[in-house]
Parts: structure tokens; C-alpha cells; sequence
């Protein structure tokens, strides 16, 4: 698995729109509210070029690509956090993904009524980040509250996470998203991991753009003036068309993306900056007839990413013999790379880079 990601925002934005574009699932489109009830759960590969280039070479009986889950969340409304639209109800699915994609309606539509009564991106974006914010300072004061009665029980170590879940307070009651706090020491970012506060989830804007945004949207600008402010990236996806191109042959596909001048699917767009925003890699393996890829964190050590693919191999590893994706297409197969001397032997302390292809030694 890559990544869980959560679509997000406002009703009639295109959350579903976008999920049929990505995940070409069929998820229930229309122009009314909380058509997403329950959330929408489709499971996509990762495109992947470098496994298709490997394939070609070692001609695997099974190619397995890595994969990322997309959840799409039904529409935050004004209130949410204290129950409107079943806020509260949404916004706990939000607590389950490793990233957000905030979806901001960037284009008009006279079949598409806006609950706010107009397109205002600002507004829009503005409108969720504020209910996210005002359910996280509901979790941080019932925190605070329990913290003070320990510490005047004398129960327990509180002293430091009441001083941080302080700190987090006066950050959300500002409006700002709790990842705004800056933290240094491991122990404190272990305590907002415990939290799992909305705002501190990585967040990146997916500007919802319309056919007739093809060359100029008035919009857009004001996606990436906001997502600038926050340090946040921005995926352009003009979803109805992605959307209706899903439905087609992968030939016909490609050859209206290349009329539409679409160079890269919404999907490859986002899954990249997603990568890019976690912190994830990608390295494969080649274990008997399947090559697969996997996804880690960047910094991963070799026994760790070992586990990834089996626990055994943590346990009992030993070393990794690893090569990168370019020496490898260079040489045109493993045994030519271990003759060129393109291999290499890593012990416990060798760190993953990305695109490398590697053969895990352990001992059962």
C-alpha cells in the first residue's frame, strides 16, 4: 500500500467526480448534497513507469504494482464539527487517512448548484479548514481537561502534555491547523500522533477544473495563492473530462488526452505530490516469477524495508544487495549488473533509495 487518502470539502465540488476520475470505481454523481454517505473506498496501482521498464527485462511471470487507497468523504458543511450535515460522523472517516486532498471547486456549472450559492474557492477552502480546526480544539480542551485533573491528583506525567496540548490550543484558536506547531523532540510529536488531530494531517489542494479552464481558469490563482500560505502543493485535475475518459479504452484514452493536451492523468499527478508531501519511495524486489514494488518512508533502513516484504526477513536479515534503477536498465539484467560490479552489499545501517531493486539475504 502507498498511501490512504481522503477526498475532502465542501458538498458539490466534485468529490465523486474526481474518486470515478482516479479510481474509475462508479461512485453515485449528482447535483445535490451528501450523496456521500458512507465514503466511497476505491484501491488504484500506482502507475509506475520503472516497473514497467523492469518488467520488460527480467520478464516476470507476475507484475505487482504497489497500491493507495482513496476515500471519498461526503461534503463538510457549516457546523460540521458540532453535528450538522453528520459532521461528526464524516469527520471521524477523515481521522483514518495518511493525507488529505482537499478538493476546491474551480469551475461553474448551472446543473451543479453550490450550496454557498456561488464558486468562491477562498470561501470554500476557508469553510472546512474552520470546521477541522474547531473539532481538533474540541479534542485539545477535553484533553486539557483531563490532564488538569490528573496533575491535581498528582496521577500520572502530565506536566508536559498539558503544556503542549496548551500550545496546541492557542495555535487552534487562532484558526491555524495544528501542523503549524513546529516540534523538535520525539516525544512530542509522538503525543500529536496519539491525538490524530484533523489538522495535523498533510493536506494538499486539488483545484476542480472545468472544460472551459482548459487554457486560463480565474480560479485557479486563488488555490495557490491559499495553498502557498500554508506551504501546501496544488494538483490541477480537470475531473468531468478525467472522469469521462476513465470509461474508455486505454488507446482511446491516451490519444483525447493528448488532443486535450492532458500530459499526465489526475491519478500520476496526485499520487507524485502525494509521494512527494509523505515522504515516500518506492523499491522493488525480484523473489522467484513476480517482481513487485513496494512503498516506504524515505530513510527507511535495509532490515526495515526486509519487513516490508516479509517479517521473517527483518528478523533473520543479514544484508541487502542492492543496485539502482538506472544500472539496472544500463546493464540489462542482474547477472550483467553483479559482473560490472553494479551490485552492492549493505549491512543493518544502509539506508533505501529510491528506485533501487534489491535482494534481501536472512536467515530463517
Amino acid at each position: 500500500m502507498g498511501f490512504t487518502c481522503g477526498l475532502l470539502g465542501s458538498p458539490n465540488v466534485g468529490k465523486s467526480t474526481i474518486f470515478n476520475a482516479l479510481t474509475s470505481a462508479g461512485a453515485e454523481v449528482a447535483s445535490y448534497p451528501f450523496t456521500t454517505v458512507e465514503p466511497n473506498v476505491g484501491v488504484v496501482k500506482v502507475p509506475d513507469e520503472r516497473l514497467q521498464s523492469l518488467a520488460r527485462i527480467v520478464k516476470p511471470e507476475k507484475v505487482t504494482s504497489t497500491t493507495m487507497k482513496f476515500l471519498d468523504i461526503a461534503g463538510l458543511v457549516k457546523g460540521a464539527s458540532k453535528g450538522e450535515g453528520l459532521g461528526n460522523q464524516f469527520l471521524g472517516y477523515i481521522r483514518d487517512v495518511d493525507a488529505i486532498a482537499h478538493i476546491v471547486r474551480c469551475f461553474e456549472d448551472t446543473n451543479v448548484a453550490h450550496v454557498e450559492g456561488s464558486v468562491d474557492p477562498k470561501r470554500d477552502i476557508e469553510l472546512v479548514n474552520a470546521e477541522l480546526v474547531l473539532a481538533d480544539l474540541e479534542t485539545v480542551e477535553k484533553r486539557i481537561t483531563k490532564a488538569g485533573k490528573l496533575l491535581k491528583s498528582g496521577k500520572g506525567e502530565v506536566a508536559k502534555e498539558l503544556n503542549l496540548s496548551r500550545k496546541l490550543q492557542e495555535i487552534l484558536a487562532k484558526g491555524l491547523p495544528a501542523r503549524s506547531l513546529q516540534l523538535e523532540e520525539e516525544e512530542q510529536r509522538e503525543f500529536l500522533k496519539e491525538l490524530n488531530l484533523l489538522t495535523a494531517k498533510p493536506v494538499l489542494y486539488v483545484a476542480n477544473l472545468g472544460e472551459r479552464d482548459l487554457e486560463e481558469s480565474r480560479w485557479l490563482t486563488t488555490v495557490q495563492e491559499v495553498a502557498q500560505g500554508e506551504g501546501a502543493p496544488v494538483v490541477e485535475i480537470y475531473g468531468k473530462i478525467e472522469a469521462e475518459l476513465s470509461e474508455l479504452p486505454e488507446e482511446e484514452r491516451k490519444e483525447f488526452s493528448r488532443e486535450m493536451g492532458l500530459d499526465s492523468s489526475g491519478l500520476e499527478k496526485l499520487i507524485r505530490v502525494g509521494y512527494d508531501l509523505l515522504g515516500l519511495i518506492s523499491f522493488y524486489t525480484t523473489v522467484g516469477c513476480e517482481l513487485r514494488a513496494w512503498t516506504i518512508k524515505r530513510g527507511t533502513r535495509a532490515p526495515q524495508a526486509a519487513g516490508k516484504v516479509h517479517t521473517d526477513m527483518e528478523r533473520g536479515f543479514i544484508r541487502a544487495e542492492a543496485i539502482s534503477f538506472e544500472d539496472f536498465i544500463a546493464a540489462g539484467s542482474e547477472s550483467a549488473a553483479r559482473e560490472k560490479g553494479l551490485m552492492s552489499s549493505e549491512g543493518k545501517d544502509y539506508v533505501v533509495r529510491d528506485g533501487e531493486v534489491i535482494q534481501f539475504r536472512f536467515s530463517t
